[in-house]
């Protein structure tokens, strides 16, 4: 039974400045006013609320002759419902609950009998969804995730009309209490996941996540100092949409323009749209070269400089390898300032103006470059295979991926730089096997390879055609395996 929590509007008006403090937030908006015949306080948040329809609201209830209640706390209630029918009205039995709503953007309310309500007037400022910028195609829907958690859960629902489609809204951190939503499809997604997620966010105590999507990441899935990625993120609404028909887990963070997908394995940031978007043969062709593209990344530089020392293992065919001049700066040396080089270059790409960055990259990666190889410092072939690295790197479609690749591809060359030959194999087989070993949600990272299954690895492998009958993932455990 619905309660008051206020003994009239002066009480409610003590405990607002109480807690907002009277004129020490100019965008804390509150107003003495009628809804016809009700004197009501009005809290709302400047900036976070439709003024067009707050006036209207002002303008249209004040108190007429013509309009009289009996001022019962019953028609308190039941006048809220009827004086608002196209807004979403909610009555609080908690000052805790209708502060946080009020805070999200919401029109906080107050009758004279101590009433509590709220009415859904949220307008967010915020851009128009648009394409983003890491996961361009070239045919397909140009409309991304922005930074409004309410227009991210419309795109997804304009592309999945079912009533199964369901968005749980939570609030997670003591003070930030950031709006977060759990995506599923009821049915398609294994309710122990789902289960998982839910108990994760409840055990969140922390002030805030004021990095949003990220340092939910950290928090659900303890990452540590785990390089790889244990979920996905896509800016993309028909990505997000793809996997939540294939029974994974959706979040979306207020703020954040990037949705996290869960369950995931590695291959999952080896995938990409523009496959989709494409004839079969033409996915499978691109996502072939992804594949060993991620691959070349890892090895291509420590292999090289394998071959360079230890010259008596080349075979005739690709005498071409290894420089005719070695130079005063060891090798070694060379690629770790070339290396170093280029990761300056990408942050100053980041930070440097749009204008300006295409003009910087070209006078550091073509002028700088060139008078280094010219004054001795570098030889050509560190210079080509430590871009070509890098180049391969670029294309991997999943930032984070690419950025734990870089590392992994360092730590290689420093095992194949102390122990030649065998710390190269070696490490390739300790990084093998430590890939092997993450299971983020109980889900083997290199699924379906370790542990195998084959048919799995062919879909993984090729890209099928879309009417080919395609079973849902089973790492997802989807109580429904088959999707047509």
């Amino acid at each position: 039974m619905n309660q008051s929590l206020f003994n009239n509007i002066l009480d409610a008006e003590s405990f607002v400045y109480s807690k907002f403090g009277k004129g020490e937030s100019f965008d804390v908006g509150v107003k003495n006013a009628h809804i016809w015949s009700i004197p009501t306080l009005f809290v709302y948040m400047n900036g976070l609320i439709d003024s067009t329809t707050l006036t209207q609201i002002l303008t249209l209830t004040q108190s007429t002759q013509s309009q009289t209640k009996r001022k019962t706390e019953i028609d308190e209630i039941e006048a809220m419902n009827s004086y608002f029918p196209y807004h979403s009205v909610t009555v609080y039995d908690s000052k805790d609950a209708w502060l946080s709503a009020i805070l999200s953007g919401q029109l906080g309310i107050v009758t004279s009998g101590g009433f509590v309500f709220t009415i859904d007037v949220r307008s967010y400022p915020g851009r128009q969804p648009e394409e983003p910028d890491n996961e361009k195609v070239i045919r397909g829907s140009r409309d991304g995730f922005t930074e409004n958690i309410l227009q991210n859960t419309a795109l997804v629902r304009r592309r999945i009309r079912d009533v199964s489609l369901r968005f749980e809204l939570t609030q997670l951190s003591t003070r930030g209490k950031t709006d977060t939503v759990v995506a599923y499809i009821k049915g398609l997604a294994n309710e122990e996941h789902i289960e998982y997620i839910r108990t994760r966010m409840k055990k969140i105590h922390h002030d805030g996540l004021t990095m949003t999507d990220k340092s939910l990441e950290e928090w659900l899935f303890k990452q540590k100092f785990h390089p790889v990625p244990f979920v996905r993120y896509t800016e993309r609404a028909d990505t997000c949409a793809a996997h939540l028909l294939e029974g994974h887990i959706a979040i979306i963070v207020d703020t954040s323009p990037s949705v996290i997908l869960v369950p995931t394995t590695l291959f999952h940031h080896l995938q990409h749209a523009e496959e989709y978007r494409q004839a079969p043969l033409i996915g499978t062709s691109v996502r072939f070269l992804r594949l060993t593209g991620f691959f070349f990344s890892l090895v291509l530089l420590p292999f090289w400089y394998l071959l360079v020392k230890e010259t008596g293992h080349v075979p005739d065919f690709m005498s071409f390898i290894g420089p005719e001049k070695t130079g005063d700066v060891p090798i070694f040396l060379q690629i770790v300032i070339a290396d170093l080089g280029l990761e300056f270059l990408r942050l100053a790409a980041i930070h440097t103006p749009t204008p300006l960055s295409t003009a910087m990259g070209l006078v550091a990666a073509i002028i700088i470059g060139q008078i280094a190889i010219d004054v001795g410092l570098f030889i050509p072939e560190v210079v080509l295979y430590t871009a070509v690295s890098a180049i391969l790197t670029f294309a991997l479609p999943s930032y984070e991926l690419s950025v734990a690749a870089k590392i992994f591809r360092n730590l290689l060359l420093f095992a194949t730089v102390s122990f030649g030959t065998n710390g190269f194999f070696i490490g390739l087989l300790v990084l093998f096997m430590y890939l092997a070993s993450i299971k983020p949600m109980g889900v083997p990272y290199l699924w379906p390879l370790v542990p195998f299954f084959p048919k799995a690895l062919a879909r993984i492998l090729i890209r099928f055609p879309s009417s080919n009958g395609a079973l849902r993932p089973f790492i997802v455990h989807s109580p429904q395996r088959k999707r047509s």
